[in-house]
């Protein structure tokens, strides 16, 4: 292909990409799926253009998803704050993620197991991915919920996203374990090693990048953060933690840095390098999530949709998805709206990334993986309608709040300005009829 052809080509994703956003907005349709729907469109060109892209799109699909997921991450991460006040929010949204990946894997391993007779513990394996919520998806797409609901749902999908990866890499590493006690002691070892690496790097990060003057350090950064994630991957971390760490770390740095501490940190450098986080983050992470969504729908079968039984085994686990979400939802949100939280539900990029990672000992010849794309597809258009139809109603802002204590809204309305203006050309009137009658009781008392 002419390279300024693929020149041309990124150009028009990008602008595509941003003009999707802006449909999103206005409609409430995840960008997503425009994305993947671009992907498909751009396989029926280059299918009938004669490409052989097979090889190529799955090499880039998986750089895209690790640096993607990465940078998807660091932005939410450095969204969040650590209060009081989000306390209950986390809890909850952490019970979620995880009572709702750990009963899915389960119920989807049995549906596997009956329907394609596979062995229970690849059953297994291969449930996982179709367990997690993707961030991916539910960050994006989640901007015009009301605070409450975007946090709730930014929480319980980062959530989701690391517990999964845990759960994943603990199962197939211990698929022959000597005893149950190796078993426990991988686990607990496995987290606390990420929890004290993850502390230990992300002060020794934020104390280091405010001392650099270089006014080009932030990719620098961003570098470093996916070098230590890669690593992490090696040493069998769960390297996200690390992401979400030096995120929420560098975010609430008057929270971490206290003590002796406060002296190591000066509050402006930190400040000003979060600034130009948020802006390097969120154009990378809109880029990559572009790109990734885009190559990910090239490679979709749409035959599969045709094919009764996978349609129908696919149905039957994101049935299983909404039913535990429903259940955990009306319990941890008890007297709350659940809408349009419960069809929130998205699977994509780690369900992806995490099936490409399965070892080669434990891939499955019985398993059709249409059933992971169909997944995503299904659970995509339900996120979409949910949005579109409860999002409007759920998510907009209120457009006035009379306080408790009486006071009014710091808005002004259109009818308060009216009577402001009223109130501005009358008072010569007034004046005037003032001065009269202090002129006819002068005269009385004379």
């Amino acid at each position: 292909m002419n390279p300024y052809t693929i020149v041309i080509v990124l150009s028009c994703v990008i602008i595509f990409s941003h003009l999707f956003n802006i449909f999103s907005k206005k409609t409430n349709v995840p960008s997503v799926i425009l994305l993947i729907l671009l992907g498909i469109g751009m396989k029926f060109v280059m299918d009938y253009q004669g490409y052989n892209q097979d090889a190529l799109i799955l090499g880039t699909l998986e750089i895209l998803g690790i640096v993607g997921l990465i940078m998807i991450v660091l932005e939410a991460a450095i969204d969040l704050e650590l209060t009081k006040d989000k306390w209950p929010i986390i809890w909850k949204s952490f019970l979620v993620a995880l009572i709702s990946m750990v009963g899915c894997a389960f119920t989807i391993s049995f549906i596997i197991n009956q329907f394609f007779k596979e062995d229970p513990f690849i059953s297994l394996v291969y449930a996982i991915p179709l367990a997690v919520v993707s961030s991916a998806i539910v960050i994006p797409s989640v901007g015009s919920l009301i605070d409450d609901k975007k946090e709730f749902m930014i929480y319980e999908s980062t959530f989701s996203d690391i517990l999964g990866i845990m759960f994943f890499f603990f199962v197939i590493q211990n698929v022959n374990p000597e005893g149950i006690d190796t078993v426990v002691y991988s686990v607990i070892g496995n987290i606390f090693i990420t929890i004290v690496v993850s502390l230990v790097v992300s002060y020794g990060l934020v104390m280091l990048f405010q001392r650099i003057e270089s006014e080009v350090k932030l990719f620098l950064l961003i570098a470093i953060l996916i070098l230590l994630y890669a690593l992490g991957k090696q040493l069998h971390l769960s390297s996200l933690v690390i992401i979400l760490v030096f995120g929420v770390l560098i975010n609430n740095s008057k929270l971490f840095f206290v003590g002796k501490l406060k002296k190591w940190i000066d509050p402006k450098a930190v400040s000003l390098i979060l600034d130009d986080l948020h802006l390097v983050t969120r154009e990378s992470a809109f880029v990559i999530r572009t790109f990734f969504f885009v190559v990910f729908g090239t490679t979709l079968n749409l035959a599969a949709l045709l094919n009764l039984r996978i349609l129908g085994i696919s149905l039957l686990i994101v049935a299983s998805f909404f039913i535990v979400r429903f259940i955990l939802l009306k319990i941890f949100l008890w007297g709350k709206s659940i809408q349009p939280e419960l069809f929130i539900n998205p699977r994509g990029l780690i369900t992806i990334l995490l099936f490409f990672s399965i070892p080669v000992e434990l891939k499955s010849t019985l398993f059709n993986a249409d059933v992971i794309l169909v997944v995503i597809l299904v659970t995509s258009v339900i996120m979409t309608w949910g949005l579109i139809r409860y999002g409007k109603k759920h998510g907009e802002q209120p457009k006035f709040k009379l306080h408790m204590d009486g006071e009014l809204p710091r808005q002004p309305l259109p009818y308060f300005v009216e009577r402001m203006s009223d109130d501005h050309e009358k008072p010569s009137a007034d004046k005037a009829e003032l001065n009269e009658e202090e002129s006819r009781l002068g005269e009385k008392e004379e």
